[in-house]
Formats: structure tokens, C-alpha cells, sequence
């Protein structure tokens, strides 16, 4: 889906050239090129990447390549999985630098598909905010623009694959956390349904289930092929299959262009959504304009729930990481949105019940369509510094809830949504749409990405 290259890259004439997953499988299938060489390519890529965008958190010391349908591809897993012999920092000064013994669930399962994975990606603390720029390590840049961020939690995944790095990353999404990123950096990045992946470990028992595991990619038919096989290992729901081209049938498909309480959305990214939109409608599906599909209380309990979760890191932080965590190390947003908490103490019960009857909501809202297109961010990529955990809290917390009104919702409705790279801004910078579906309906996304991709190819970033 690439029209132009970004800022940095690390493509060369080496033998990753400028595959995706699926020609460079091809490709060493053929024995055009062979898996230590795509190892030794990605390992020199990832030193020269990570040294302009600062994306890496920590280096696997002998990467071993498995077994399986991704055999001799490199990747990185985002740094709130366990690795075993990496720590696992979560993006955190107040977590140790402590390797940990044995790799989550989800990890054994990457690396059952044969990945070999180099190491770990950056991400901001504890994943709360909208932007990869951690006290712990500094920044992560865009490719698209060094001055740039990467977009967050997954930032330093989505800054590997859009410098040529790796074509697939790990990355995971409690409030758009593969999307956004995907959006900033020119990506696909989807979310699936809630429990299509195995879930991050320790939040297994939280009162609503936000958080989903996937990748972000530079094609669809990447990401499409990592569902196809991942359900081989953990079948958890209805199967995808692997989806290969656009279905027949026609869709429905709603439109929305405006944030919340009339919030406003960037002329770019409106208009990019609005072609997206368009070109939908030339490929014969049904699409119909709608309001913003939540209200204002909506995205007040969400913000009051995202604080709950900074709350019980401050103050369970030592049971949930170990006795080596030192809440005086947590950055001054994670204590903000903390204290905010606090002081909501007795709204949190009420909060809560509408939150798990949301669902319920999504389901009658998309029960007349299929899809649902909608902006991934209201505005591109901001200038590093904009979200930046030292700006101070009120003014972050306005500009983060301005910025990424349109993910939350799928996270808690539990439904599946995609990232896709159809636009770019009058300053160069990719635009993501996202097409948004009921549980369970990955396939019918991946079938219209397709499309999309296509239809877009001239101008898509990634």
C-alpha cells in the first residue's frame, strides 16, 4: 500500500528487499533468500532503525528461529509481554530491569507460528496515552517524520515495520493502541474481536475487558495471513479462515466524520474518510451518513475507567511487577490521571455497569449495517512533546481526549476494528480510516480492506 517511502527507511538491496510477510515467505520458500540472511538483514536494519527512531526497548542476545507457517521472519513483541530472559518494563522507570523466567502465553504462541523474535518494542507507560514517548528511554520518532510521534501504546512496533525493519510486529490495543499507531505511521493494524487472541496476562480479571493482542503490518494480506494461522494454535472463537480476496456480497456500510459532541476533525482526515467513503460506494456497497455512534457519558466513563486502571497500577504496582517497583518513578500522567480517580471514587459502580451494558448498545447501533467507517484519529501524528507525560496533566488529558475520540468504543464493545493507511495529510503525514464490525466479524473487515487497499494503492502509506 505504498505510493512513497518514508523520511527513514532501511530498505536496501539485502535479502528483506522490500517484501512483505507473505512474498518473503515466498521468497524463502523458493530459496531465493535464506532465513539467515533475512535474519542478519533485519538485525542490521533494526541497529541503524532504532538508532534514528529509538523503537527498540530491549535485544533478544541469540535469536532462534522455530518451526512453523512464519518461519525466518523476524519480528518484536511490544514491551508489556513477558520474553523470556528480556525484562519486561512496560514502558516504566518504576519497573526493574528484571528478566523474566518464562514468555506469557501469547509469546509462546508467536513463536509457535516460527517467528524469531529480536527483542522487544517501545511503548509508553504502562500504555496510557496516545503517544510513545516514555521518561524510560525517550521518544520514539515517526518515519514519516522524525519530529513526529509514532502514535501509542504500540509506537515502537509501528516504527519498526514502517521503517522496513520487520514486515509484521506485535503490538496490543485496550483503546486503540494498535490502530492509533497504525494510523500515525502508515500501517494496517487490527484489533479483533474480544478473545480471538489469548489476553495479556494479569488482565484477565479486570471489571471490562478492553485490551485485545495483534500485529501491525504493511499490507492486509499480512495481516490476514497472521489470523489465518494464529487460529490454528488458539481457536477461542468462530474461525476467520483465510481471506484472500473481497467477498461477493455488497455491504452496509455507515459514515461518520465527526467526534464526539461535535468535536472537531481535521479537514484532512475528514476528507480522507469521506473518499474512503466514496469509493465504497463505487465498489456497490450501501453507505448512509450517521451521527457519532456514542454519547458524552460514554467517553466519560471510559476516561474514569482508563484513570481506574493508572490507580490500581500506583497502588498495586508492587504485587502486579514485583517488589523492586517504586511508584515515586511513575511519570507525572500516570499520577495525574491517578489522583483523578480518586476523586471520581464514588461514580466508579455506576461507571462500570454502563460500561458492560455498552456492548449491547454497539450491537442495536450496527444492527442495520455491516460496517462501520469512521476517522482513526481526528487529527495525523502530532509533534513530539504535544502528549508528552511532563506536559502538564489537565492540558494532556484535553488534548489526548480531542485526539483519539473514535477507538474506545470497539474496546469496549469487545468488537473488532481496522486500521487502514488510505491518505495522507497536506504535510506528507499518513491518515488512517477505520472500518469498525460487530463480534466476530473479522472476515467481513479483512474483505473490504482488500478492497481498499486496492482502491487506494496510489496514494496508501505503509
Amino acid at each position: 500500500m505504498n505510493g512513497s517511502a518514508p523520511a527513514v527507511t532501511t530498505a536496501c538491496d539485502d535479502a528483506l528487499g522490500d517484501h512483505d510477510a507473505v512474498s518473503l515467505l515466498a521468497a524463502i520458500a523458493a530459496g531465493a533468500v535464506h532465513p539467515d540472511e533475512v535474519l542478519a538483514a533485519a538485525l542490521g536494519r533494526a541497529r541503524v532503525a532504532d538508532e534514528r527512531l529509538n523503537a527498540v526497548a530491549a535485544w533478544v542476545r541469540s535469536p532462534v528461529t522455530g518451526a512453523g507457517p512464519f518461519s525466518g521472519l523476524p519480528s518484536f513483541i511490544k514491551d508489556n509481554e513477558s520474553v523470556a530472559g528480556l525484562p519486561e518494563r512496560q514502558g516504566s522507570r518504576a519497573v526493574p530491569p528484571r528478566p523474566v523466567a518464562e514468555s506469557s502465553e501469547f509469546v509462546v504462541h508467536f513463536e509457535r507460528l516460527g517467528f524469531t523474535v529480536l527483542g522487544t518494542s517501545t511503548m509508553p507507560e504502562f500504555g496510557l496515552t496516545a503517544t510513545t514517548e516514555p521518561l524510560l528511554g525517550g521518544p520514539t520518532r515517526n518515519p514519516w517524520n522524525p519530529g513526529h510521534s509514532t502514535g501509542g501504546s504500540s509506537g515502537g512496533a509501528a516504527a519498526l515495520v514502517a521503517a522496513g525493519v520487520t514486515p509484521i510486529a506485535h503490538g496490543n490495543d485496550g483503546g486503540g493502541s494498535i490502530r492509533i499507531p497504525a494510523a500515525c505511521t502508515g500501517l494496517v493494524g487490527l484489533k479483533p474481536s474480544r478473545g480471538r487472541l489469548v489476553t495479556r496476562q494479569g488482565l484477565e480479571h479486570l471489571p471490562v475487558a478492553i485490551s485485545s493482542q495483534g500485529v501491525l503490518t504493511r499490507t492486509v494480506r499480512d495481516t490476514a495471513l497472521f489470523y489465518a494461522e494464529m487460529e490454528k494454535v488458539h481457536a477461542a472463537l468462530p474461525p476467520i479462515g483465510h481471506v484472500t480476496r473481497p467477498h461477493a456480497r455488497r455491504l452496509r456500510i455507515a459514515v461518520v466524520t465527526e467526534g464526539m459532541a461535535g468535536m472537531a476533525v481535521d479537514p484532512d482526515v475528514r476528507g480522507t474518510v469521506e473518499q474512503a467513503a466514496l469509493a465504497c460506494a463505487h465498489l456497490g456497497h450501501a453507505v448512509e451518513a450517521i451521527p457519532y455512534p456514542a454519547t458524552e457519558q460514554f467517553g466519560r466513563d471510559f476516561l474514569r475507567y482508563w484513570a481506574l486502571l493508572a490507580f490500581s497500577i500506583e497502588h498495586g504496582g508492587a504485587r502486579l511487577y514485583g517488589a523492586g517497583f517504586d511508584r515515586r518513578r511513575l511519570e507525572p500522567f500516570t499520577l495525574g490521571l491517578s489522583r483523578y480517580a480518586r476523586s471520581l471514587a464514588p461514580t466508579m459502580p455506576a461507571t462500570l455497569v454502563r460500561l458492560r451494558r455498552f456492548e449491547q448498545h454497539y450491537t442495536r447501533l450496527l444492527a442495520p449495517y455491516d460496517v462501520l467507517l469512521s476517522p482513526v484519529l481526528s487529527q495525523p501524528a502530532p509533534p513530539i512533546g504535544y502528549l508528552a507525560p511532563d506536559v502538564e496533566f489537565h492540558t494532556q488529558l484535553l488534548r489526548l481526549l480531542r485526539y483519539v475520540p473514535f477507538t474506545s468504543i470497539q474496546n469496549v464493545a469487545g468488537a473488532p476494528a481496522i486500521s487502514l493507511p488510505l491518505g495522507r495529510s497536506r504535510y506528507g503525514l499518513p491518515i488512517g480510516v477505520q472500518a469498525a464490525a460487530g463480534f466476530g466479524q473479522e472476515a467481513v473487515l479483512l474483505s473490504l480492506a482488500l478492497e481498499l487497499e486496492q482502491a487506494f494503492a496510489p496514494v496508501a502509506g505503509g
